[in-house]
């Protein structure tokens, strides 16, 4: 601009959540307390950076995640620090420094927050996203697998998101996928030189991300290659058969997705994945998986966990837009001198003392005129405007009925609370 200094916009990838927008969001929060809250879920909160190492061991040193996506940096004592970028591995790490294991299992949790990746930015992708996740610490059986899966959907469905779609899969325990993985890497190599170089490049790191390609050549390699489903030691091909059948009984419906991955080491057996077609390419809205051992990576007692988190952003986007009562206001006051040092004085303890006693009540700060203030009254629904004359005598206007009569500035807010009409 032109006379005046440069404009400072906000960092790319990230962006404001405007006044506007919260309605939205604590619509979602109310969902998610009542729906996880009612299932015994109890709300925590993580710090936003946490030691690097404890992603680097939780979530998986080959992952995206870890070589490319984290926000690290040196605190100036020599300490590695990382932005959170997911809130499985920071809640686990709670739980074993708050020593939870010695609470009645299974110990639940839910979260809504923000998180941080390097990713490139698109539609419903951001540097600095929200998610609004559970973790369920403690239970091993299917019946804790199938609880999680019902939550999701079920808030999914109370934020209205249109076209969901739930893929599932089970990876195993991480010795049936040791052997899966030997036999996925040498075909890989048998057909390396049909691969894209992002997956030749990491077919020794993580073969089974060869899966998540987008390269069309490399797609039709993955068409053919053995799947992981299909390898299953009996014990997690049972487990996995019995969180079918509980959600069968539950009617949630489900896709087997045996090519289905997701971006971090620590999963075990049942995994999953709830997608929208409203959202396009970028389709995923939320899911996740079990990682029974993944306490025991970060030096706890060996425990088995299972949990999800969901996109808030990609929920708002994938969602109806219902409809949302305005915050009521009970009282606006406002001035009709604005010269009147007593009137200000008045006006201004009128405004605190009607907050003291309940009422949903606004000061005119603008300056408005009577006739401006009594239009932006109607604007924001107030049900009352005060109109105060001096320390002793107020206007008091019925906005529903435009009925007005002269009271006491001191009898105002009883005369609101007795719900007396206005004659």
């Amino acid at each position: 601009m032109a006379g005046g200094a440069a404009m400072i916009q906000a960092p790319k990838g990230t962006y404001d959540v405007l006044p506007a927008d919260f309605e939205r969001r604590a619509l979602l929060e109310s969902h998610a307390h009542k729906i996880l809250g009612g299932a015994g879920y109890r709300r925590i909160e993580t710090p936003a950076f946490e030691s690097t190492e404890l992603f680097a061991r939780g979530v998986g040193e080959s992952t995206d995640i870890v070589q490319k996506e984290m926000y690290t940096f040196d605190d100036g004592g020599g300490r590695s620090l990382t932005l959170r970028p997911e809130g499985t591995a920071p809640v686990c790490r709670a739980y074993i420094d708050h020593g939870m294991h010695k609470l009645p299992q299974p110990v639940k949790f839910w979260y809504l927050g923000s998180f941080f990746r390097a990713e490139q930015p698109q539609k419903g992708r951001y540097r600095q996203f929200w998610q609004v996740g559970a973790e369920l610490i403690g239970a091993g059986g299917p019946e804790a697998d199938a609880e999680l899966i019902v939550l999701l959907a079920e808030l999914l469905d109370a934020m209205g998101v249109k076209g969901a779609r739930l893929r599932l899969a089970s990876l195993g325990t991480p010795e049936t996928r040791a052997e899966y993985r030997d036999e996925l890497t040498a075909y890989l190599r048998a057909n390396e030189a049909q691969l894209s170089a992002e997956v030749r490049n990491r077919i020794d790191l993580n073969p089974m991300r060869a899966f998540d390609a987008s390269d069309p050549a490399t797609r039709a390699v993955m068409a053919d290659a053995p799947k992981l489903l299909d390898r299953l030691a009996p014990e997690d091909a049972e487990h996995f058969g019995h969180v079918r059948e509980l959600l069968d009984v539950a009617a949630v419906r489900y896709e087997l997705d045996p090519t289905l991955v997701r971006g971090l080491d620590y999963y075990t057996r049942t995994l999953f994945e709830f997608t929208s077609d409203a959202l396009g390419a970028q389709s995923g809205v939320g899911g996740g998986g079990r990682y029974d051992r993944l306490i025991e990576q970060l030096g706890g007692q060996p425990t088995p966990g299972i949990g999800f988190a969901a996109g808030v952003e990609r929920i708002l986007l994938a969602g109806t837009q219902q409809p949302i009562a305005p915050d009521p206001v009970d009282l606006l006051v406002a001035l009709a001198d604005r010269e009147s040092r007593a009137a200000h004085i008045a006006g201004f303890e009128l405004a605190r003392e009607a907050r003291q006693a309940g009422l949903a009540a606004q000061l005119e700060l603008a300056g408005r005129s009577l006739k401006g203030a009594v239009k932006h009254a109607d604007r924001i629904n107030a049900r009352y405007v005060a109109i105060v004359n001096d320390e002793s005598t107020t206007t008091l206007k019925n906005m529903d009925s435009g009925e007005q009569m002269e009271v006491e500035t001191g009898g105002v807010i009883a005369t609101i609370l007795r719900g007396s009409r206005l004659a």
